[in-house]
């Protein structure tokens, strides 16, 4: 197995050039950043936008999963939070069902959240959180999806895969690759096609870079809808867990021009895939309700 770890010396050039974006399409919950593509997607050597997207989109992501996480919450004055989860996921055919539990600190601990993940379009996404004070599941409405995820700088919407048929696709013009991590990457504009998309994960459009090799999200950042905020999406370590490359360490970053608003940090550890634990009876709102 090897694991990556990134200088802090890389390019962020483009970073103080962008001036507008959005979040790139990546299923959070699991955060897996993966390899494996199948062999039907044979592209030239120069590939579209569109293309790139779709073999990002198509890439292996392992199944019936189970992961420890750590949320560390960081604010404007250095001030640190730290809360610990373990995530399940399984594949549905196409669609994605993810849930997860808080086990600490003690204000959080029980609190669950569950997503069913659709691939089908115009199928909205289901979410529901449960809150253990007052024992009560609540539905997340399509509205509420580009607010804060448990206080932290993820949004319910980008916990969600994107439809790539839901935004349009081209190289970024002032720089269509660029060196990120010591890796040559192509930048991908993303744009929604409609205001309800906008509305829904709180972006206006986003700017994507995919490592060439690997065909790996590394990083994206992403302009909001109602503020003059950037959030900075960045992979900062990866590993090959069952040839799965799989993202042990993301941060989420949230700046107004140069100066940090406040940041979050999501790592993961003990990441099995293939789990029979791991079945379709445990993705329901029952037992997002008993908790673990």
């Amino acid at each position: 197995m090897k694991t990556i770890f990134y200088k802090k010396s890389d390019n962020n050039n483009l970073q103080q050039n962008s001036k507008s974006i959005t979040m790139p399409k990546f299923r959070l919950l699991l955060l897996c950043i993966l390899f494996c593509l199948p062999a039907h997607y044979a592209y030239s050597q120069n590939p579209s936008a569109q293309e790139i997207m779709e073999m990002v989109d198509n890439r292996d992501d392992g199944d019936r999963s189970v992961a420890d996480m750590q949320m560390l919450l960081i604010d404007r004055n250095s001030n640190q939070r730290i809360r610990t989860l373990r995530s399940f996921g399984i594949d549905q055919k196409e669609d994605r069902y993810s849930l997860m539990f808080f086990l600490s600190p003690a204000e959080v601990k029980g609190t669950g959240f569950l997503s069913y993940d659709y691939d089908a379009e115009g199928k909205d996404d289901d979410q529901w959180l449960y809150l253990p004070a007052l024992k009560k599941v609540k539905r997340i409405a399509s509205n509420d999806k580009s607010g804060s995820f448990m206080g932290s700088d993820f949004s319910y919407a980008d916990l969600t895969k994107r439809r790539l048929k839901d935004y349009n696709y081209s190289f970024y013009m002032k720089q269509p690759q660029v060196t990120v991590y010591g890796e040559p990457c192509w930048v991908i504009e993303s744009v929604p096609k409609n205001e309800n998309i906008v509305d829904e994960i709180g972006y206006i459009k986003s700017i994507i870079f995919v490592r060439q090799d690997i065909k790996v999200v590394v990083r994206a950042i992403n302009y909001l809808e109602d503020s003059s905020d950037i959030k900075y999406f960045d992979v900062k370590k990866m590993k090959i867990i069952d040839g799965i490359w799989t993202g042990l360490e993301i941060h989420m970053t949230r700046k107004k021009g140069n100066k940090i608003i406040h940041k979050t940090i999501l790592t993961q550890e003990n990441i099995r895939y293939n789990q029979e634990l791991v079945n379709d009876a445990l993705f329901s709102t029952r037992n997002l309700e008993k908790g673990l």
